[in-house]
């Protein structure tokens, strides 16, 4: 194929426009780059005869202007991660959402009390539901895991003279990076305090702490190793432990424990994941975890503790920074008045459904699938029905594995990396998981109002 007859960027405006996509100036340098690998493509097999016409350009065109021009976009989620940090962590309830969205549109009384008729609190009724929940003495929140534990650190460390520097004692072992290089020494750096290592990597013990313990000593703080774990030769102590440690020599100790839930799980593995009652049960002075993990919320940081120390994050002067907006504080009000009737959780909350869903009903929806589908006897596609492992995500027991199946696919006339791309490249991307050279989409995290839209894309490719 000659330059020549590469389709002309009117063309190529035109195609994008009937695809009701972006196009013109906004995305011409996605469609130039198209443009120019295919040039380069033709010039590096010269010598050969390479086939191409204009409907293929155009569609490479049309998928990488789909790819690179959209913001945050609807997706399904076959990778069999539940908690999925790279696409959104917890999906919201479209009951969540109708009775949420409708309130945004007019003026609220997000700080009007309409008993007296003045300036109310934003987040009251969010306290309230939290007490109920966990049984702390009060509670709060702020717009994400990471920013509770950073003002936690910051508000609580101080009263030490001016060139002294509050220290935080902090086991090796539990000094964690999560999702974009985003590390616990950087934060505790940032909050103002000195951090002290004890222990190492893999064994840490109470008389670690107590070495370590100075005149300057403000805190001793837990930390969920929250996407990864040690095996084998390993030792770790107890946030109870660690808290009559800090009590008794007056000090703080503060729990980051990254994801947490006021449902006991019924699944495998899970079941033994401790409730947030449980853990303020270790007495810690803070407890903090995020929103939209395994609580199934919208994102959020959650700290509950002891009324006095609540009261002083929530006047130190960052909070006001730090604070949810109208529409988060009202989403998070939602799913936590879920949580008051736990019959009716694993219907409401997506999250903890998907997590419940045993192996055999998972089957079940494959099956299903597979006949709606009504694969050609002589298709070239093979469809098969296979047992795998899903996983929980997010920072919630990482490597443990739940019993899920999978439909699992291969086409002699394509490679899974092209597979993959293809499901990517869909109107609603697909986003699938490579193994042994297949596709693999596990129904576990393909969410019931994805089914059709995922048997269109399948159609489209039998």
């Amino acid at each position: 194929m000659a330059y020549k007859n590469l389709p002309s960027i009117t063309e190529c405006d035109s195609y994008l426009r009937r695809q009701n996509l972006a196009y013109g100036k906004s995305v011409r340098e996605i469609v130039n780059s198209v443009l120019n690998q295919v040039r380069h493509e033709i010039y590096q097999n010269k010598t050969v005869s390479v086939s191409y016409n204009n409907t293929q350009i155009l569609e490479r065109v049309g998928a990488k202007v789909r790819i690179q021009s959209a913001g945050a976009q609807r997706v399904i989620n076959a990778t069999g991660v539940v908690v999925h940090t790279n696409l959104g962590r917890a999906p919201l309830s479209a009951n969540l959402l109708a009775k949420v969205l409708p309130r945004m549109s007019s003026y609220s009384t997000l700080e009007y009390d309409l008993s007296t008729g003045k300036r109310g609190t934003r987040d009251s009724k969010v306290r309230k539901l939290l007490r109920s929940l966990s049984g702390a003495e009060d509670a709060m929140v702020v717009n994400n895991n990471a920013a509770a534990v950073f003002l936690m650190l910051k508000a609580l460390t101080t009263g030490l003279p001016e060139d002294k520097t509050a220290e935080v004692i902090v086991s090796r072992g539990e000094l964690v990076e999560i999702g974009g290089s985003f590390r616990i020494p950087d934060i505790m750096r940032e909050a103002g305090v000195k951090l002290v290592e004890v222990g190492t990597t893999n064994r840490c013990r109470l008389s670690d702490y107590e070495q370590a313990l100075t005149e300057n000593t403000a805190a001793l703080l837990k930390v969920h190793p929250s996407n990864y774990e040690i095996k084998g030769f390993t030792e770790s102590v107890s946030v109870e432990k660690m808290a009559e440690l800090a009590h008794s020599k007056g000090l703080f100790c503060f729990h980051d424990w990254g994801s947490g839930s006021f449902y006991r799980f019924k699944q495998r593995g899970l079941s033994e994941y401790a409730t947030v009652k449980q853990e303020l049960a270790a007495d810690p002075d803070l407890l903090a975890f995020s929103g939209d993990k395994l609580l199934g919320g919208i994102q959020a940081g959650v700290l509950l503790g002891k009324a006095k120390n609540i009261q002083i994050l929530r006047k130190h002067a960052l909070y006001r920074a730090l604070r949810l907006d109208k529409v988060t504080l009202a989403l998070l009000e939602e799913t936590l008045e879920v949580y008051l009737d736990l019959k009716r959780l694993p219907e409401l909350v997506p999250t903890v459904g998907m997590l419940e869903l045993t192996v055999e009903e998972i089957q079940k929806q494959v099956k299903i699938f597979l006949e709606k589908l009504k694969l050609p006897n002589k298709s070239a596609l093979k469809c098969e029905l296979h047992k795998t492992e899903s996983r929980t995500g997010g920072g919630a027991l990482p490597e443990l594995p739940i019993e899920s199946a999978a439909l699992v696919l291969s086409h002699p006339e394509w490679s899974a990396n092209d597979l993959q791309e293809w499901f990517r490249s869909q109107p609603v991307p697909v986003i699938v998981r490579v193994h042994e050279e297949q596709i693999w989409l596990d129904f576990r995290t393909i969410l019931p109002h994805d089914s059709d839209e995922l048997m269109s894309v399948m159609t489209r490719l039998i």
